[in-house]
């Protein structure tokens, strides 16, 4: 069936509702665009928690820490917990602590910001991390392989370098690193435009080893099975809502949820949305997240 563009009627967007216990949140482009929160987005959020809904926000922005996120939520009159936070910065560390069970003398490397470094040292991982600026003649003679470094961790870095990736590379050519990234998009949105994402900043260091990155983002499923790890839910009750049909959308339907929501306030269009043949779409779709309200 194709997807159904929810009307406003109030029976219909309660009918689609009442389907849930639970709604997994996109933030960039679905709550906010930038700094500025999108229209009545506090007054939808307060609307399903006076429902009975849970909801859990889940974000593949890496820069940020759950922390940094609550106190972005909360300035923006969304209250919550930091529980119902799940950054990709959050989910890798998750996985590099609980899952890989990094030896506590092996090092992390990061090609991120600070949310990465946050959720690692509260995860208390190792890690090491580059301040950029230009390669010198000493970094050709001391870059390379490193047994003390067990994970490359590539996330959105504002201020990517040809010394970080220089580095990131010869630690790759150990095959026993492994190689991981926060997510792979090759774009965000923000201010109304799209801009460089994480996965043109691991992009480079697959061309250059022929190495793919695990991805802890998403639409991977590594991430979803984090999130019903720390957070038990029953996923056929539960909707993915997002603005992104390869990641949002693709994430919630691959991991078996009962329903997904897309908004047209971010990256997909409601042309590509209804494209004939397409192979990811959403149950339904909404032009603002507000228009729940009716």
């Amino acid at each position: 069936m194709p997807p159904q563009k929810l009307s406003g009627k109030p029976e219909e967007l309660a009918a689609f509702i009442d389907k849930f216990d639970i709604f997994l949140f996109d933030c960039d482009g679905v709550l906010w665009q930038g700094a500025s929160l999108l229209p009545r987005t506090a007054e939808t959020i307060a609307h399903l928690r006076s429902l009975g809904k849970q909801l859990l926000f889940v974000t593949n922005n890496s820069t940020k820490s759950r922390t940094t996120y609550q106190a972005k939520l909360q300035g923006l009159g969304i209250p919550c917990g930091i529980n119902e936070i799940f950054c990709s910065a959050y989910s890798s560390a998750i996985y590099i602590s609980r899952v890989l069970r990094l030896q506590r003398d092996k090092r992390v490397y990061v090609i991120g910001e600070s949310g990465i470094k946050e959720e690692l040292a509260t995860e208390g991982v190792a890690y090491i991390s580059d301040d950029g600026g230009d390669i010198t003649p000493e970094d050709y003679d001391s870059f390379g392989p490193d047994e003390d470094v067990g994970v490359v961790l590539c996330g959105l870095d504002h201020a990517i370098s040809y010394r970080k990736l220089a580095r990131a590379y010869q630690y790759l050519r150990n095959p026993g690193t492994v190689f991981l990234a926060t997510n792979i998009d090759s774009t965000f949105p923000t201010h109304g435009k799209l801009f460089p994402g994480a996965g043109a900043m691991s992009a480079p260091l697959t061309y250059m080893t022929g190495r793919t990155p695990v991805s802890l983002g998403k639409p991977s499923q590594a991430m979803m099975d984090a999130i019903e790890g720390v957070l038990e839910f029953d996923r056929k009750r539960a909707c993915m809502v997002g603005d992104r049909l390869d990641t949002d959308i693709r994430f919630g339907i691959e991991g078996g949820l009962g329903g997904t929501l897309a908004v047209l306030t971010g990256v997909s269009t409601e042309e590509e949305i209804l494209e004939e043949g397409a192979t990811v779409v959403p149950d339904a779709y909404l032009d603002r997240l507000c228009d729940i309200l009716g």
